[in-house]
C-alpha cells in the first residue's frame, strides 16, 4: 500500500504567505514563506507546495528569488506553481531548485505544455493543478482557471483524464467551493477524479480538522492531502495529524 502524504500550502502574494476563503475573500496574512518552509520540514510534512497566486492574473513569472531561498532552506519535494507558461519557465523553476511544477491556466489553454514539460524533464515534474466548482445546473463540476476568477466550461473529471494522457504525474484537485471554509474536503469530487485516473491525486481545499483528513483518504480516496490555514495558524499540527491517522491506521510516512 503507497502511504498518504501531508503537504502544507503557501499561497504566496506579494512576496507574503496569505489565506483567502474560496480564494478571493478574508485574505489573512500567515507569514514568510522561507521561514514557514523550514518550520514545515522540521515539523514532518511529507512536501511543500507554492502557489504565486496572482502570477498568472498579472501575466508574470512566479518569484524565483523566494523560490531559490526556499530551496536552500528544504529538502523535502517541493513543487512551485504560478505563471508557468512556457517550457523555459519549467526550466527555470526547477533549476532553482524545485523538484516538480505545477501548471493551471497555462496548461488548460496550452495542453501541449504539459506533454512537452513530460517529454523534457519527465512525467514526474509535471503536476496538473485543477480549480473545479460544482455547477448546479449541470450537475457536475467546472475548471475554473486565473485563480479561480474565469470558468472554462470544461468538466473536472473529463480535463483530469486529459491531463493523464497528456503525461501528467499528478492532479492537484482544489475545490473552490471548499478551499478556505474549514469544513471538509469535497470527498465527492475528489473520488471521483481519483476513479477516473491512474496517477496520484492530491486533495486540497477545507481541512479544518483532524478528521478531514481521514475522510479525503477513505471515502476520497486522495493519495495525499494539501492544507494550509489548519496549519498556518496553529489550529492542529502536521505531527498531530498523522499520529491521528497512525492510530486509524492509515498508512503514512
Amino acid at each position: 500500500m503507497l502511504t498518504k502524504r501531508i503537504i502544507p500550502c503557501f499561497d504566496v502574494k506579494n512576496g507574503r504567505v496569505v489565506k483567502n476563503v474560496s480564494f478571493l475573500t478574508n485574505e489573512r496574512d500567515a507569514g514568510d514563506p522561507v521561514e514557514l518552509s523550514a518550520y514545515y520540514e522540521a515539523a514532518g510534512a511529507d512536501e511543500l507546495v507554492l502557489l504565486d497566486i496572482t502570477a498568472s492574473v498579472e501575466g508574470r513569472s512566479t518569484m524565483m528569488d523566494i523560490v531559490r531561498r526556499t530551496t536552500e532552506q528544504v529538502f523535502i519535494p517541493f513543487t512551485v506553481g504560478g505563471g508557468i507558461t512556457s517550457v523555459d519557465d519549467i526550466r527555470e523553476i526547477l533549476k532553482a531548485g524545485a523538484d516538480k511544477v505545477s501548471v493551471n491556466t497555462a496548461a488548460v489553454k496550452n495542453p501541449k505544455l504539459i506533454a512537452e514539460g513530460a517529454k523534457r524533464f519527465g512525467q514526474q515534474c509535471m503536476v496538473v493543478a485543477i480549480d473545479g466548482k460544482y455547477d448546479r445546473n449541470k450537475g457536475d463540476w467546472e475548471v475554473l482557471i486565473h485563480g479561480g476568477r474565469t470558468s472554462t466550461g470544461m468538466s473536472v473529471i473529463d480535463w483530469a483524464k486529459k491531463a493523464e494522457s497528456l503525461g501528467a504525474g499528478e492532479i492537484l484537485l482544489t475545490s473552490f467551493d471548499q478551499d478556505g471554509k474549514k469544513d471538509g474536503y469535497d470527498l465527492t469530487l475528489t473520488r471521483l477524479v481519483s476513479e477516473a485516473v491512474s496517477i496520484p491525486v492530491i486533495a486540497s481545499g477545507g481541512a479544518g480538522s483532524k478528521e478531514h483528513f481521514y475522510d479525503v483518504f477513505t471515502d476520497g480516496k486522495a493519495d495525499a492531502a494539501l492544507a494550509a490555514s489548519i496549519f498556518h495558524f496553529k489550529e492542529t499540527s502536521v505531527g498531530e495529524v498523522k499520529a491521528y491517522l497512525k492510530k486509524k491506521g492509515v498508512s503514512i510516512r
